[in-house]
């Protein structure tokens, strides 16, 4: 069961996607380049970023965009669907490229 347990007039339900709730106070996320301080608004403008990083594309699992970078052991995993990329995705690509890229609140 994904998503988020939400507590209201008495009441505990599970909420699948807290940001499509009226009144939620669920803080979008986005992933900023910080270098041109670009935010990544599709896995096109990811890719060229990547790219000049020393990452390259993985094309093993069709479901899946695969980035590695051949000087370390370093994977980057993301969802073929880029609506699907979430703040855990973009954590990701943060850790392992420290001083390139940021997750700030919209």
């Amino acid at each position: 069961m994904a998503g988020v347990w939400v507590f209201k007039n008495g009441v505990l339900r599970l909420v699948e996607n807290p940001g499509d709730c009226p009144g939620s106070n669920v803080r979008r996320k986005v992933l900023v380049h910080v270098p041109s301080n670009e935010v990544i608004t599709s896995y096109e403008v990811l890719a060229s970023k990547l790219s000049s990083l020393g990452w390259e594309r993985y094309y093993d699992d069709p479901d899946l965009l695969q980035f590695h970078k051949r000087s370390t052991i370093h994977l980057i995993s993301l969802p073929r669907d880029f609506s699907k990329f979430k703040s855990m995705h973009m954590f990701d690509i943060v850790v392992k490229n420290r001083n390139e890229f940021e997750v700030r609140d919209v």
